[in-house]
């Protein structure tokens, strides 16, 4: 039934496209359409790209392949059609747009941007109907489906083809289980690094590094990396470290940081990247709960003009973990010279150990523990406001597959790229997005250590320039802070290189999706608006580029082999258009296994609440044309009244105002309502605070949403309080918001700790 909603739904998309457009019906004649065509049972990548070889004459332009009235909607929705850059319909509105132009001027939420010709042509999934191909056999065939890519890698041993996938979503039929290829025996830093070497790309530079200062930088190759590598490998393994051992990892981006969790992979360790600007207590609870065999860090690290001391961190949360019975025997420390010499750095003897004076005597092979696709890789600690951190656990085989495969199909890779993440290792975008995903695709990546505003707005794209960057992949909170600052440092760049852009994180509303659509990619790069979360490993709804029109602010379609359904309170699936909580049918085999030594809250987090999936814990929309649209964490939902009100619904009404650079909103007691809204607001450089412009937000978000969703208080922030990955530290806000400031708990991990006596200083104001 899903499988049928989805081609019924991509059909509507494009059988009326020029019912959405006036100005299609005054210009152009439909053809009658084609009919689409049913998904084959045969299908495979392989097959597929002999199909696409044999479709190449005549190549058709995007809106051909979506059949029937779109050919002519699409033809006539090119912008400049009326000679005034937008298309417009009997009321002047905009209708679509083509890659390779501008948006329509005014806003449409019924938008669609339309993969361009040239850009459909070369993409790896170039139609509507090839994705709905293989999707279809994905979902029908799932075991044969991801048995034919996963053999595209190297195994030491096959998995049983009659036991692809074992699972078990529903718990009261037993305990929740989840398995992919279990009994194969592979390795994910081989498949990510030596399988490159042996292909002939050794000399194919893997990382380049950017540092904090625009004038340090470094670049390793895939043979380099490689010995490198190894060598940490040899080390660990010399430091008893082995199968199944855990290793916690605090450093900042270098490139150390993923050379270290491919030297864990590589003996079957598993890794725990801490981020390496969480607090002493958080690490020490980290360490305390997975218990490693050696600590890897470095001494300092700068970002910006300032210097953040990592090993005094360390060192307080070791002492911490010692007090709680778990005592680090090495602690191997990076010198990161940039930032401290040896000489300043506090030293414990006989613990401590400086990377440079031991890694490099090793030797630069080190033989590869082959691991079964189930034994574990990494830990993963979600960081939780209160309490004990989740483990979330991946495990290798599924989770190899599924990143290379997500990574490769969402930014329509190609050999030739330069790819460029902003997030940090220590959040699971930096293990799938930034080291396993990309290495498994052979990809050239960029691994920056500094912020993105330093020494100005303009850092990023002067990256961007330097390197030659294809695909730029970062968070909404990054694009809507650079729109901000406004467009003098984005054209003081060229940023022709660019080919795609990718958002992660949250969701992106659709005036900061444009401003990224337009500015930065000059109107000629599709957008990857990525859902997907630490638990499911990689992308779980996401644009194909090549594949379908997109709509700004809506992650589109579910990838392969993914089956998103949207049920309401007693859990009951809800089909066409609908708002409700968003689960997954069937599992996936990227999905994780467990929350480390906590099976019970495993279950009842994610799988008790709506038994037979797994629950997202996140709130999403299915517009009429099939588009899901995420409106954020459902307890980031407001009970107004009765009205049950997303914070990124309030929140996009409110940046679309003009003057507004961002906002964050959270829910207050209110002692008519039930709950109030509370929204904090950053406006734009140089405009003044006032009534009349607290007024005409609120009149804002009344007119775009209605009169229920109107924020009780408008709150003036000159910032708001982020990790420096770019999270919005939601909890501090509903705590000053509530005048619980005496409960504002761990501040360390923000960027700018300063932000919370800024917005406390104008919290009457």
């Amino acid at each position: 039934m899903a499988q049928l909603q989805l081609q019924l739904q991509l059909q509507h998309i494009y059988a009326t496209s020029s019912a959405r457009c006036g100005c299609a019906a005054r210009h152009a004649t439909p053809p009658p359409p084609r009919p689409l065509l049913l998904p084959l049972p045969t299908s495979s990548s392989s097959r597929l790209r002999r199909r696409r070889r044999l479709r190449a004459a005549p190549i058709m332009g995007a809106s051909d392949r979506l059949g029937g009235p779109a050919v002519a909607a699409a033809a006539a929705a090119r912008p400049g059609r009326h000679g005034n850059g937008a298309d417009v319909r009997s009321g002047g509105r905009p209708c679509a747009a083509v890659l390779g132009e501008p948006l329509p001027a005014l806003d449409d939420p019924g938008l669609l941007v339309h993969p361009s010709a040239d850009f459909a042509a070369q993409a790896l999934v170039s139609s509507t109907q090839q994705y709905r191909e293989m999707y279809q056999r994905s979902i029908d065939d799932p075991a044969g489906f991801w048995s034919e890519i996963a053999e595209e890698f190297y195994w030491e041993h096959k998995w049983n083809p009659d036991e692809v996938c074992a699972e078990n979503l529903d718990v009261n039929k037993g305990p929740i289980k989840i398995e992919w290829f279990k009994g194969g025996k592979t390795n994910i830093c081989y498949n990510a690094v030596d399988r490159n070497v042996e292909a002939g790309s050794g000399d194919k530079v893997a990382m380049y590094w950017e540092g904090n200062e625009p004038s340090q930088d470094g670049k390793l190759t895939y043979s380099e990396l490689l010995d490198k590598v190894c060598q940490l490998a040899n080390y660990l393994k010399s430091a008893g470290v082995g199968k199944g051992d855990a290793v916690v990892i605090y450093l900042p981006m270098l490139m150390e940081l993923p050379i270290a969790m491919l030297a864990c992979a590589r003996i079957g360790a598993v890794h725990s990247v801490v981020f390496a600007g969480f607090s002493a207590d958080a690490l020490a609870q980290r360490v305390v709960d997975c218990k490693p065999k050696v600590v890897i860090t470095c001494n300092a690290v700068k970002r910006g003009l300032k210097v953040i001391p990592l090993k005094d961190i360390v060192d307080a949360a070791l002492d911490e973990s010692a007090k709680n019975g778990v005592d680090i025997g090495i602690c191997l420390t990076y010198e990161n010279q940039s930032a401290l010499n040896k000489v300043d750095t506090r030293w414990k003897t006989g613990r401590d150990v400086w990377w440079q004076d031991v890694v490099p005597n090793f030797p630069t092979k080190c033989d590869v523990e082959w691991v079964d696709a189930e034994d574990p890789l990494f830990l993963l600690y979600t960081s939780g406001s209160t309490g004990k951190p989740k483990g979330v656990l991946h495990t290798t085989g599924g989770y190899m597959v599924y990143s290379a495969t997500t990574f490769k199909h969402a930014f329509d890779y190609k050999p030739t790229d330069i790819y460029w993440c902003t997030a940090d290792c220590g959040w699971i975008t930096g293990h799938s997005y930034v080291t396993y995903g990309p290495l498994l695709n052979g990809a050239t990546v960029i691994v920056f250590e500094g912020a993105p505003n330093y020494p100005d707005p303009g850092r990023c794209w002067d990256i961007v320039d330097k390197y030659g960057v294809t695909i730029f992949y970062t968070a909404p909170t990054l694009v809507r802070s650079l729109m901000r600052d406004g467009t003098e440092y984005v054209g003081q760049y060229s940023r022709k290189s660019l080919r795609v852009l990718g958002s992660v994180g949250e969701p992106i509303n659709p005036t900061a999706w444009r401003w990224f659509y337009d500015v930065i990619g000059d109107s000629r790069c599709p957008i990857s608006d990525t859902w997907w979360q630490t638990e499911t490993g990689g992308f779980m709804i996401t644009p194909l580029p090549g594949a379908w029109p997109q709509k700004p602010g809506s992650a589109t379609f579910p990838f392969f082999g993914v089956q998103p359904v949207i049920v309401d309170e007693k859990g009951r699936e809800m089909e066409g258009e609908c708002s409700g909580y968003l689960c997954i049918k069937k599992s996936w085999p990227g999905a994780f296994r467990t929350l480390y030594g906590d099976k019970d809250r495993y279950e009842t987090t994610y799988f008790k609440p709506f038994a037979g999936y797994y629950f997202s814990g996140d709130g999403c929309s299915r517009d009429k044309d099939g588009y899901h649209w995420l409106t954020g964490r459902v307890d980031d939902v407001i009970n107004v009244s009765g009205h049950r009100i997303g914070t990124a619904e309030v929140e996009s009404a409110l940046v679309s105002h003009p003057k507004c650079a961002e906002a964050a909103v959270v829910g207050i007691d209110h002692e008519v309502k039930g709950q109030g809204i509370y929204a904090f607001v950053t406006l734009v450089d140089g405009v003044p605070y006032s009534d009349d412009l607290r007024k005409s937000l609120v009149t804002t978000v009344r007119s775009q949403i209605g009169a229920f969703a109107a924020p009780d208080k408008i709150h003036w922030a000159p910032g708001l309080p982020k990790t420096r990955s770019g999270k919005i530290m939601r909890r501090i806000l509903r705590k000053i918001a509530s005048r619980q400031l005496d409960e504002l708990g761990d501040t360390s991990t923000l960027a700018d700790p300063g932000v919370v006596d800024q917005l406390i200083a104008l919290s009457d104001s």
